[in-house]
């Protein structure tokens, strides 16, 4: 409510982005629990960025429909043909339009997410369609300019109230800029105590982080904000669990450092893709893991510039232990080994032992796995928009199977999954399972992840309910509009035939009358 009231202040949309300052410049929460200002000491709100993608998404999103339009033009145009003996000029502008639609979508060099496009130069080659050949690289000018603000945001003094809302999973995303972004990702490393434990310089993980934030590319869901989300989690989770009593230091580093790492250079197409099209991530890796092998490959090239390597003060042994367990952990977030990982974590956990060591790595890998997947542990108007966005690049990957003639993935085929159904069985089959077993063995994370995904399974099952009424309604609607259309053609053509009857006969009349009387006539002559 405290959100709707800053947002109606503001004249601000429902996904518009909003600031709060205090007197003292420091951003602050938005919250019920405000000081109150005074003429003397004013809080600054300010909107910071306006929802100006919604109508070029929603174009995006549609862009696929025009191969479902083709077989609905030829029908109709049957039909046509049918009733009305020639196909009207109507529908041969339908066609050409749809077909200038196709050839504009199968011709252009580059797609963005947005659906901005830029057309080819006369006399190139007819490249890929699409932009999957070409990763989303950030620009220079990007880049930098987010480098700028972080480097000038990142002396500033963060609230103690920002800093606990950090660590809990109700915090929201959707507020942040990435330059501000890449501050809290800092504020994190700072009050877990990895600045002083392994002597990181600030520099350097600022350059790390910076680095970080270069190599997530510009798609709708595995980009840097995901990144952020996924390690925002993994902070909270650390703390809600008291893990800072349980494991050593260099296991929350390597924990931390594994989420901000798990997507980078995530292209938007997952590893059924790249091992169907035979990529080149999937020819390399040998169709094992090949993103996850690749986001780990990205993580230590950065690491490598020693102006980036915040582990560059650790021990041999040190290092080669994050590494493993980097490399452990991100491999892990492959779905394809969910039901082997999960079911490894039950069988130790009767017998659970912080001290042992095969015990913890399948801790961590649970805790990144649970990281990974956790939007729906999250407030609904936080959660629902990440939904959004993973269908855009589900129905993106599936639109380029079907294009290129590779196995369709089921549940990314925009002709089969709606919004709903897309979450029952996941949140059902896959999240609750998973979260339940991590809450065994704390039972803490009851309230705190698992009743938001309760709640959740329950909106998406409601929605889901709610369109299939709607879908049987229409088909309803329909059909009775079908039957009325067929009874008045029916009632048309009765009557039609009826009158042709009636002409027919009438000229028969006439034309027996006319006989009639030219052999009256005829016979008058003779006579």
């Amino acid at each position: 409510t405290c959100v709707y009231l800053f947002r109606s202040a503001a004249e601000a949309g429902p996904h518009d982005i909003l600031k709060l300052y205090n007197p003292q410049g420091s951003i602050i929460n938005i919250s019920p629990h405000l000081e109150p200002n005074t003429p003397n000491s004013c809080y600054k709100l300010e909107v910071v960025a306006a929802d100006c993608n919604s109508e070029a998404l929603d174009i995006l999103c549609y862009s696929g429909e025009h191969y479902v339009l083709c077989p609905r033009l030829q029908g109709l145009e049957k039909k046509i043909l049918i009733e009305a003996v020639e196909t009207p000029a109507i529908v041969y502008e339908m066609k050409r339009q749809v077909e200038s639609f196709r050839e504009k979508l199968e011709s252009v060099e580059h797609l963005s997410w947005l659906g901005l496009f830029k057309e080819l130069s006369e006399g190139t080659n007819k490249p890929s369609p699409f932009y999957h050949k070409k990763t989303l690289r950030k620009t220079r000018e990007e880049c930098e300019h987010v480098r700028e603000k972080f480097l000038q945001m990142s002396t500033l003094e963060i609230s103690e109230e920002v800093r606990q809302y950090l660590k809990t999973p109700t915090f929201d995303n959707w507020q942040w800029e990435d330059a501000e972004i890449m501050v809290l990702l800092q504020v994190m490393y700072t009050d877990l105590d990895f600045i002083a434990t392994f002597n990181i310089e600030p520099e350097v993980l600022q350059q790390f982080l910076y680095e970080v934030y270069k190599r997530y590319n510009n798609i709708p869901f595995h980009n840097f904000r995901h990144c952020f989300c996924v390690t925002q989690m993994m902070y909270g989770l650390i703390w809600l669990t008291d893990l800072k009593s349980k494991i050593d230091s260099i296991d929350l580093l390597t924990l931390l450092t594994s989420a901000v790492c798990h997507d980078l250079d995530h292209t938007g197409y997952n590893n059924a893709y790249q091992i169907n099209a035979r990529t080149e991530l999937a020819l390399r890796y040998n169709d094992i893991s090949p993103l996850e092998n690749h986001h780990c490959a990205v993580a230590f090239d950065i690491l490598e510039k020693n102006e980036n390597n915040i582990f560059r003060n650790l021990t041999g042994d040190q290092y080669k232990r994050i590494r493993e367990g980097i490399i452990k952990c991100i491999l892990a977030t492959d779905m394809t080994r969910h039901n082997e990982i999960l079911n490894r974590f039950k069988s130790i956990l009767p017998v659970f032992d912080f001290s042992n060591k095969d015990h913890k790595d399948v801790l961590m890998m649970i805790m990144i796995k649970v990281s990974d997947i956790s939007n729906e542990a999250r407030p609904m108007d936080v959660a629902e928009p990440w939904l959004d966005c993973l269908l855009q690049e589900f129905y993106n990957q599936s639109d380029m199977e079907k294009l290129e003639g590779l196995p369709v993935t089921p549940f990314m085929d925009r002709d089969k999954v709606t919004k709903p159904s897309s979450q029952t069985g996941f949140i059902g089959f896959v999240l609750l399972p998973l979260f339940i077993e991590l809450a065994n063995l704390f039972p803490c994370l009851e309230q705190h992840i698992i009743d938001p995904v309760r709640k959740a399974l329950d909106y998406y099952t409601e929605m889901e309910k709610a369109l299939d009424r709607e879908k049987v309604n229409r088909a309803q609607t329909t059909c009775g509009n079908m039957d009325k259309h067929k009874f008045s053609t029916i009632l048309n053509y009765t009557v039609s035939f009826a009158i042709n009857v009636y002409h027919c006969k009438n000229d028969k009349i006439s034309r027996k009358r006319r006989t009639l009387s030219s052999d009256k006539n005829s016979v008058k002559v003779r006579r």
